[in-house]
């Protein structure tokens, strides 16, 4: 495929291929729908268009959120926790212990995230191979308003932006 098409051509389509499959589902639902055929499969035509809908919101989302995965270092989520290795740094971090999430952009506008727990600090920029992968971590922090993670990331400002922070939970005894 990359022989007839554009590198550039071929990242957006990789990028944006589960909106185009919501989109092919629900061209489907619609088609069906129209057609003469009884009730049922009308209805079978609005189920499809329903489902491709339904998919459509987090697909969006997620293509909005991709990058291009051509930053240093590599992202790994598995069972909750998120392992960073990088040319310089690393670490790892589970996501019951993270306490503050925030996007870092600076002066060379590199942008990363910056991830914290009571011990450590972990940074991990944002077009690391397999960053994306932290949207579906990110997004089931309790809480966190998943539009505001997408802008802050897609922002030009430069500085730091705190997402998310973990409440505190009150002791029974003091």
């Amino acid at each position: 495929m990359s022989g007839f098409f554009r590198p550039e051509a071929v990242a957006a389509l990789t990028r944006w291929r589960e909106v185009l499959m919501a989109l092919a589902i629900m061209g489907i639902g619609l088609w069906i729908a129209l057609r003469p055929g009884g009730v049922i499969v009308t209805g079978f035509g609005y189920v499809l268009i329903a489902l491709g809908a339904a998919f459509m919101v987090p697909a969006v989302r997620r293509a909005r959120f991709n990058t291009t995965g051509d930053g240093p270092g590599a992202v790994q989520v598995d069972e909750g926790r998120i392992l960073y290795m990088g040319p310089i740094t690393g670490g790892s971090m589970a996501l019951d212990d993270l306490t503050v999430l925030s996007v870092r952009r600076d002066r060379n506008d590199q942008v990363s995230w910056v991830l914290a727990d009571a011990t450590q600090l972990l940074v991990i920029p944002v077009d690391a191979a397999g960053a994306d992968t932290l949207f579906d971590a990110f997004a089931a922090l309790p809480g966190l308003n998943v539009e505001r993670l997408i802008r802050a990331v897609q922002s030009r400002t430069k500085g730091s932006q705190r997402l998310w922070s973990r409440e505190r939970q009150l002791a029974l005894t003091p």
